[in-house]
């Protein structure tokens, strides 16, 4: 099996494990808010369980031998409890499922991050590996124009679940025969032979990406219902959730298109800056701030993962998985961390207006934290 099906079947992957299980309850959250199960304040902390998986799933992930079998289990546990979710009515019962989920895409990031770059490289296709992180867009996508047809046939979130469900169920058997099983001549690290002690310069990536965790969480998870408070119902609201994918999507072909050399952080830092750009016009009054705020938040999310995970590899070239481990996890604490001030946002104010400042004050301190560091902070870090 060539190395192209095999990229192409972990883009499929990750479409799957995070336009589905992980972002699903994206354009969930409208209807579960409708429907009485939760508020606004409940809706960010499902968020918080879907992230706090999601940060024990990388974390697990450092150290994993069987990476085949985390990917595989990762997927099905997806398909899973996404169709279990059609039994759940409640905040304790949805909160149980996303934490599931979140977990279970963890992994599949993660592994199929350490699975699908060694083989790019290995077969002299750098650029379609860089590709297969358009997949979670291409899922994002898929998932917000299905429920854009659900929301015009007056479905509510049980059909969102068992369409998302039955979906995922459906890829991962199509793609269980074509998943890579180990990067080839890439021996997976283990604890013992990892390095004794990170570079300051990844350890500063690790606390930038840290603080995206907490930059875009707000708008990704919260963009439909943004939309759909401003629409009031209207189907132009469904727009911008696809939309939102499609700009990821197409964030990360503009990157991967850059000629060879140039430097990775400092299209790292314009994509965070661009991103806090974003996020500030989602505090902004009407339709069109709202849809530029899409594209700027949108266009760079895809982007830098990929542009992160690429200063990684070029900062600690020897340990693929466990840099993408690593920095999953930071990443998922950031995440975490973003919904709980979504909640305290609006217990106390009523509205997301001052955690989406503090989201763009994060991705303006992560570039500022790549563009330059103190020697204080260096000592501290390493």
């Amino acid at each position: 099996m060539t190395a192209t099906t095999r990229l192409l079947a972990c883009l499929l992957a990750l479409a799957t494990a995070m336009g589905i299980g992980r972002f699903a309850l994206t354009p969930a959250l409208p209807h579960l808010i409708a429907e009485g199960q939760i508020d606004l304040t409940g809706a960010s902390l499902l968020a918080a369980a879907n992230y706090l998986g999601y940060l024990l799933g990388a974390l697990d992930a450092l150290f994993a031998r069987r990476t085949h079998a985390r990917l595989v289990g990762g997927l099905w546990l997806c398909a899973g409890l996404t169709l279990a979710s059609l039994l759940a009515d409640g905040l304790a019962a949805q909160a149980l499922l996303r934490f599931g989920t979140g977990l279970a895409s963890a992994w599949v990031l993660v592994m199929v991050t350490g699975l699908s770059q060694p083989l790019a490289a290995e077969a002299g296709r750098p650029r379609l590996g860089a590709l297969v992180f358009t997949g979670p867009g291409v899922g994002i996508l898929v998932s917000g124009l299905m429920a854009l047809v659900s929301n015009r046939l007056g479905g509510g979130s049980s059909q969102l679940w068992l369409s998302y469900g039955l979906l995922a169920s459906v890829a991962t058997l199509a793609l269980l025969p074509l998943l890579p099983r180990r990067g080839p001549a890439t021996p997976l690290p283990t604890a013992a032979a990892a390095p004794a002690k990170r570079s300051p310069a990844f350890n500063r990536l690790i606390l930038a990406y840290g603080l995206v965790g907490v930059g875009y969480i707000l708008p990704a998870t919260f963009l439909s219902q943004m939309a759909a408070s401003r629409f009031h119902g209207q189907w132009q609201a469904d727009l911008f959730w696809p939309g939102y994918g499609l700009a990821a999507a197409l964030g990360v072909v503009l990157v991967s298109l850059r000629r060879p050399g140039t430097d990775t952080r400092r299209w790292l830092i314009a994509t965070l800056w661009l991103q806090a750009a974003g996020v500030l016009l989602c505090l902004l009054p009407g339709s069109l701030a709202l849809f530029l705020g899409v594209l700027l938040c949108g266009g760079p999310f895809l982007a830098c993962m990929q542009l992160v995970m690429q200063y990684g590899r070029e900062l600690a070239p020897a340990t693929p998985q466990r840099n993408a481990g690593v920095l999953t996890a930071s990443f998922a604490s950031g995440q975490l961390l973003g919904p709980l001030l979504g909640a305290a946002s609006s217990h106390f104010a009523g509205d997301l207006q001052p955690a989406l400042v503090v989201a763009a004050l994060g991705l303006v301190i992560a570039g500022l934290q790549l563009r330059r560091a103190t020697p204080a902070l260096q000592r501290c870090l390493a």
